[in-house]
């Protein structure tokens, strides 16, 4: 019923040529997330609760097709992008690999005149896109301090990185050394890269614990690295002497939380970044102005809120 009331709202607002706009040929938009992940299979969940809801309430069919590259690959993630395009589609949803990796392709959809929208991303510096997620920079911050708080405010600590050139990935990375750098008795001693892979994350974090052994704290900076980190201290024995603080509302990161592996967790909310993402999409195809920036919020998740 609230779905509802609220496409009533914004069709209230939207200007009658189009709402008079034909309505018996469906509206495509293609998803390409950064990489098949469960992560984006949450948001897939949520642009598909949307779709459903538009089509419900306005008679106007909305299909998504979802395209996600096999891995966090720039050039494979723009040969989708690419090959979108060549379909004409009503729109683009896009979760960015690289943000200057990424910008040619996007301006190609400008010249073809294919209305995009991000998540969980920023756009390019200069182009006028919607985009949609949560405030990266805070949602590091609150993982970093809460580690603090953890650790007591001293020890050596580490970052996963997730996607280096990701810009979500970077924000939340530098976020996370800036509280850091507030407490001089903590010393980020080591950053690992896992390419949103839990497989590569877990790897990585094994290595730098063996090679740390003080080590006393993680944060991550995607949803795979504080997986792969929980695991590999699960493996290591060290539940309770490494704490970890994670990002993302995970099955995995909430079953370590259950276990007591990590403290707790910053999310980000995937699925409504799907369905507002969604919702953009459909307003920018129906020649609306859209926000600069819609603002999904984040969910800090620990043992007692479960």
């Amino acid at each position: 019923m609230k779905k509802a009331l609220f496409l009533g709202a914004v069709l209230a607002v939207t200007p009658l040529a189009a709402q008079a706009a034909d309505t018996s040929t469906p509206l495509r938009f293609v998803l390409i997330p950064k990489v098949v992940h469960p992560w984006f299979d949450k948001l897939n969940t949520g642009a598909r609760a949307a779709a459903d809801m538009i089509t419900k309430t306005t008679g106007q069919k909305i299909e998504i097709e979802y395209r996600a590259p096999q891995t966090a690959d720039v050039s494979s993630q723009n040969d989708i992008i690419e090959r979108a395009i060549a379909t004409h589609p009503d729109g683009l949803i896009l979760d960015l690999l690289d943000e200057k990796g990424n910008r040619a392709t996007m301006d190609e959809a400008i010249e073809q005149k294919i209305p995009m929208t991000v998540f969980d991303s920023l756009p390019p510096e200069g182009m006028n896109i919607t985009a949609v997620g949560a405030d990266f920079c805070e949602q590091g911050t609150i993982a970093a301090e809460r580690l603090a708080t953890l650790i007591g405010k001293k020890g050596e600590v580490a970052i996963m990185m997730g996607v280096p050139t990701a810009p979500n990935h970077t924000l939340r990375a530098e976020c996370e050394k800036k509280v850091f750098a507030k407490y001089p008795d903590i010393k980020v001693v080591a950053t690992g890269i896992d390419n949103d892979s839990i497989e590569t994350g877990q790897k990585q974090a094994s290595a730098i614990m063996q090679a740390h052994p003080n080590l006393v704290g993680w944060v991550a900076c995607d949803a795979s690295g504080p997986v792969g980190i929980g695991q590999a201290i699960r493996e290591s024995g060290k539940a309770g002497k490494v704490q970890e603080v994670g990002l993302d509302n995970l099955n995995d990161m909430l079953q370590l939380i259950r276990d007591g592996v990590a403290e707790s967790t910053a999310s980000s909310r995937p699925e409504m970044q799907g369905y507002w993402a969604v919702v953009s999409a459909w307003q920018s195809a129906m020649g609306q102005k859209t926000p600069k920036y819609i603002d999904t919020g984040i969910d800090v998740i620990t043992k007692k809120n479960l």
